[in-house]
């Protein structure tokens, strides 16, 4: 991908999934990174890998995000690119869902997706133009197709925090135009990765499936007729972190191999 020699970028929720592959994906590209996670083992190994710098945060600690944000500051003077990717994720029947649930998924999902995004956008609005740029930063956050079609009626809390990081991203956008800092989301679709592990194993107990079944059920629907991988996200990141999507801010764009067409 053109353009993203030397970019600064911070990756939260690093240390597996949508965010190792993303980490790889940019570093290939060229760019300089800050990995964090509370996965202190395995953020360290993805930061081995791939030349970057390991943090362990907690997003929703408010020290820890200053002290994440402040990394990338302190060793390169700057901050190009946020991808905001942390996130978890339970399944339950609706009327299961417990206060205690409702406020974990939405404290890391959304809360943490804010305050981190926020703090970024203060150190962005104050630094030079990106190499090469017109824009300050970019942000971009992790959110879900599940945002969009409510996901099922045991992923409640998750499908309804996805949504509000649409919306954030949206608000983002207006906000920040002016200071020449874009927000914009992608929304993959089922991801094989140790959240869907985590989601098929509850799932299948749920129903009585055996292994990988319950995966096996969401694919079947998806038109390109396969799963998702990582890399599927980590290449549309990659796009937007670079000059190519200078133009583009407040979009919400779908990964899914089009399982949700349209709005």
């Amino acid at each position: 991908m053109a353009g993203l020699h030397d970019r600064v970028v911070l990756i939260t929720g690093a240390a597996g999934g949508i965010g190792a592959a993303t980490a790889r994906r940019l570093a290939a590209d060229g760019a300089r990174l800050v990995l964090a996670d509370l996965d202190t083992s395995n953020v360290d190994k993805i930061a081995a890998e791939v030349g970057g710098v390991a943090v362990r945060a907690d997003v929703a600690s408010a020290a820890d995000i200053a002290r994440m944000v402040d990394e990338p500051y302190r060793r390169w003077g700057r901050l190009d690119v946020l991808f905001n990717n942390a996130g978890v994720i339970r399944v339950q029947p609706i009327l299961d869902v417990t206060e205690a649930e409702w406020d974990r998924v939405m404290t890391v999902n959304l809360r943490a997706v804010f305050f981190v995004l926020q703090a970024v956008a203060r150190r962005m609005k104050a630094q030079t133009p990106i190499p090469r740029s017109e824009l300050r930063g970019k942000l971009i956050q992790t959110a879900s197709i599940a945002g969009y079609r409510g996901g099922t009626h045991v992923l409640t809390p998750y499908s309804a925090s996805k949504a509000g990081v649409i919306s954030i991203t949206r608000s983002a956008a207006q906000a920040f135009a002016e200071d020449r800092i874009t927000s914009n989301c992608v929304c993959p679709g089922p991801v094989d990765t140790p959240m869907w592990d985590q989601i098929d194993g509850e799932l299948g107990a749920l129903h009585g499936w055996g292994p990988r079944e319950a995966w096996q059920r969401r694919i079947s629907a998806v038109p390109l007729g396969r799963g998702e991988t990582p890399d599927d996200v980590a290449g549309v990141v990659a796009f937007l972190a670079g000059p190519d999507s200078d133009y583009m801010t407040g979009q919400a764009i779908k990964v899914d191999g089009g399982l949700v067409m349209g709005d």
